[in-house]
């Protein structure tokens, strides 16, 4: 083709992406009420376990949720159902970020541990599957991911709320190209996408003591997509949340202020779009210690996923060294899965076991190779701490 035939291909592409994500937040508005697991009979935990490192921190995660829950597993309360198919040789055989089998079983859970999985990336040559976290976000439309990061002998309690479906992520397959001359990829912010993630971060900011928000955009230079974000954070936070405090920052000062030790600590609630929060939420779990102490949770109205906030770490598995990954980070997501669903005296137990057992002064040490100790015997040592708890 010639330039033109690409510039037109590229037109009706554009015009497909819009009419799109216009019947997309029209969706939205028209969601019905949310899940109350509170309330269900039964409630239905996936195990999905990727690739990578993923399936061994995930079964670890498995086997401490079923010791923690093993009484309302009894019961039939809760089902632990295993689900097979997330890697990525089954994902670039069927050509789908997420095989349809594999999705029709993940919906018919209530919500989903989930380990790490690797995308191919772009310009390789490697077929340009779509991030399976970003099918499943938007499938199961998980529009808040809320990864908590803690440092108290520093004073930092910081918890953040990313938006989860839109931004560069839901589009970011589907850019278009005049070879050899240029490319554009594509971002999307909805009115109703926007208003849910800031009354997700209000909330949790009321019910929690919290005074204030920070909004972190680049809407200097994103004027459209960013600027409505911010506008419209602002108009609720005015309206519904008299008590609160919303503050702009934008993003590349925000990076700076995370590690000024001087004024980190005065940060309580960050409320960011996609692309941001997965950045600077890598940079605060560092802080916090590495990407491997914290978890994550994607949740939705109606289904929930949570994970470790680190990728598969194929060379560990190249190396052999995948029975000595940490699964630190997969058991943060899980005890933020048990506080999603309601058991909070399992979730403090692990979370107190996970302080004791991650502490520096800690007796058994991961260092991620046969140097230290496997992820099965922290799994072993953290069941037994709990037991003293």
């Amino acid at each position: 083709m010639n330039r033109e035939d690409y510039i037109k291909e590229a037109v009706a592409q554009f015009e497909t992406i819009l009419r799109e994500q216009s019947a997309r937040a029209e969706k939205m508005k028209n969601a019905p009420p949310a899940t109350d697991f509170a309330k269900l009979d039964k409630i239905i935990i996936g195990c999905c376990g990727g690739d990578g490192i993923g399936p061994i921190i995930t079964a670890e995660a498995r086997r401490v949720l079923e010791f923690l829950l093993k009484d309302a597993i009894a019961s039939g309360r809760i089902e632990l159902r295993d689900i097979e198919g997330l890697t990525i040789e089954n994902r670039i055989a069927c050509g789908k970020a997420i095989p349809d089998d594999v999705l029709a079983a993940l919906k018919e859970c209530n919500v989903i541990l989930k380990g790490p999985t690797t995308t191919p990336k772009g310009g390789t040559g490697a077929k340009e599957l779509e991030s399976a976290n970003v099918a499943m976000r938007r499938e199961l439309d998980l529009f808040a991911n809320i990864r908590p990061v803690s440092v108290p002998e520093q004073g930092i309690d910081w918890t953040f709320f990313r938006e989860n479906t839109e931004g560069e992520y839901v589009l970011g397959s589907r850019g278009v190209e005049i070879p050899d001359e240029l490319c554009c990829d594509f971002k999307v912010t909805t009115d109703a996408g926007t208003e849910r993630i800031c009354r997700a971060a209000y909330d949790f900011a009321v019910k929690n003591g919290k005074t204030r928000v920070a909004c972190v955009t680049k809407a200097n230079i994103m004027k459209k997509t960013d600027g409505k974000f911010s506008r419209i954070a602002h108009a609720i936070a005015d309206a519904e949340y008299p008590s609160l405090t919303v503050e702009d920052w934008y993003i590349d000062i925000m990076t700076a202020k995370l590690v000024d030790e001087r004024g980190r600590a005065d940060f309580q609630v960050f409320l960011l779009p996609n692309l941001y929060g997965d950045i600077i939420t890598d940079e605060a779990a560092q802080i916090q210690g590495g990407v491997g102490t914290a978890g994550s949770s994607n949740a939705g109205s109606h289904y929930a996923m949570f994970e470790a906030i680190h990728g598969s770490a194929p060379r560990m598995i190249e190396r052999g060294d995948g029975a000595y990954a940490n699964p630190a980070s997969m058991l943060r997501a899980t005890e933020m899965l048990l506080r999603h669903i309601g058991y909070i005296a399992e979730a403090n137990k692990l979370s107190r076991a996970l302080d004791i057992c991650t502490a520096p002064d800690a007796e058994l040490k991961i260092t991620g190779r046969s140097d230290g100790a496997s992820c099965s015997e922290f799994g072993d040592w953290l069941m037994s701490i709990c037991e003293t708890l």
